[in-house]
């Protein structure tokens, strides 16, 4: 029996709302900006969040071209297998895998951290209570969750917006400086630093393909994320403009850098008390719903991984037809995060210098390369993939314009990775983090190796157990 996602449930509405709480803009706001101002000293970065919005957009046309005619839960596991080979789908597979689990486990030091600074307590105990409430709501019907996130998203949008305001009504120089958009701006060293994390601020928009046997129209997947790709790259450079307004241009590194000075929430505090209190909340709020993002998207990898043999068939429930979550993979999900984070805290290792940067970067790192395997997939994606009426642009002309911009991302990345982990000049231990990313491809290409030798049947359907349209009947019919 065919096991499916419970189908034409998800809005395109739904759709932007995970791929955009995913990326967590109040997040971006209190810690991803700040932080980027203090490790690079780069007063350009409004102007690098435009650029690398730009190139994170072009990748998403090729991405979004293949998720709309493969429709697979494990989009990148999908999109690479019809596009370069199966064996190259389960290595994308294992890659996605670990850096879904790596971003959003990662966020539990975050919050842990947060929660202790602002309340008291141990960090570790913070993080659990998060990993109960994000694996309970796991096992729910998706649309719980977006209900959840969506409440959380507007809440940060308009925090981010009052800051903005706030920011611009008082400029610390008496009038407004538009330094930050000046290409000049870029010319210092720690220019590729810069681009590394404006990239990982806008690491989750391509979450919403995860979603794609769920949602009520296939073609909205692009419209959602290329969306949320040009929405979050405008909000979160004109976040980092309003930032370098507020204390000055030539001051915000130096600010940002200074924990006492306490930005975001200082600026705030000038429009009104409340409104700093208030986003010290959804801070908080936005950690947890962006951790549900990511939890409902590795979810559903495990699940489809699963209903095809690729990972053990248990993990796909097969008692009904319909599956209103995938509640296999979310245990899955649930159960490396309290192995991870209970390793940390028994370690003692530091929640966010450890836990949080060196899992946040290693995402960030292999959802690059995903999105870069995406877009070469599409290039090369035969006939029979890409429909009756390609077009060039979205086929050939933007996938590799994606490619040269993020191949020169993905350089600056991995070049930068000792310098934004704070290791000691010279240390090799941040190049793991690549290494990691490698091991996980090679891993899946010797398991689908594996597969091609001993289950041949397995290895001919992978990326290919979507159920057929009419195969499982929606909750309607079966009402009838």
């Amino acid at each position: 029996m065919q096991v499916a996602l419970a189908r034409r449930t998800l809005t395109p509405t739904g759709l932007w709302v995970l791929g955009a709480a995913a990326s967590a803009p109040m997040v971006v706001l209190a810690g991803g900006i700040p932080a980027t101002y203090a490790a690079t000293q780069v007063t350009g970065v409004p102007l690098v969040f435009l650029l690398v919005g730009g190139v994170v957009g072009l990748l998403a046309v090729g991405y979004t071209a293949m998720v709309r005619q493969v429709g697979h839960a494990a989009a990148y596991y999908a999109i690479l297998a019809h596009g370069l080979g199966r064996t190259w789908g389960v290595a994308a597979g294992v890659v996605a895998l670990v850096a879904y689990n790596a971003i959003q486990i990662s966020l539990y030091g975050l919050v842990g951290a947060t929660m202790a600074a602002q309340v008291g307590g141990t960090w570790w105990v913070w993080a659990g209570i998060a990993l109960t409430i994000v694996g309970v709501l796991g096992v729910r019907a998706i649309v719980l969750s977006t209900r959840v996130l969506a409440v959380v998203l507007a809440a940060s949008l308009l925090i981010v917006a009052v800051f903005v305001a706030g920011a611009v009504a008082q400029p610390a120089a008496g009038d407004l400086s538009w330094e930050g958009f000046v290409p000049g701006g870029m010319a210092v060293s720690g220019i590729g630093g810069a681009f590394a994390l404006c990239m990982a601020a806008l690491m989750g928009i391509d979450a919403s393909a995860s979603f794609a046997e769920e949602v009520v129209d296939r073609r909205a997947i692009s419209r959602a994320t290329i969306g949320v790709v040009v929405a979050l790259a405008v909000v979160y450079s004109a976040a980092a403009w309003a930032m370098g307004v507020a204390v000055g241009p030539d001051k915000v590194a130096a600010v940002a850098a200074d924990r006492a000075a306490g930005l975001p929430f200082s600026v705030l505090e000038r429009v009104g008390g409340v409104w700093a209190l208030l986003g010290e909340m959804m801070l908080i709020f936005a950690i947890v719903t962006s951790m549900l993002a990511f939890h409902n998207v590795v979810a559903r990898y495990v699940f489809a991984m699963a209903r095809e043999g690729v990972l053990p068939s248990s993990l796909a429930p097969s008692s009904s037809a319909r599956v209103s979550a995938p509640r296999g993979g979310s245990l899955v999900q649930t159960s490396i995060a309290v192995a991870v984070v209970g390793g940390f805290a028994v370690t003692g290792a530091d929640p966010v210098a450890a836990l949080f940067t060196w899992l946040s970067t290693l995402g960030a790192l292999g959802l690059l390369c995903l999105l870069l395997g995406a877009s070469w997939a599409a290039v090369m994606a035969p006939a029979g993939v890409r429909g009756v009426r390609p077009g060039v642009w979205s086929w050939t002309v933007a996938p590799l314009l994606g490619l040269l911009g993020g191949v020169v991302v993905l350089g600056a990345m991995v070049f930068n990775v000792g310098s934004l982990l704070g290791a000691a000049r010279g240390s090799l231990y941040p190049y793991l983090l690549p290494g990691i990313v490698v091991a996980a491809a090679i891993v899946g290409a010797v398991w689908a190796g594996h597969l091609r030798q001993s289950r041949p049947e397995v290895y001919y359907g992978i990326g290919r157990g979507t159920p057929k349209t009419h195969a499982i009947p929606d909750d309607i019919n079966v009402s009838i």
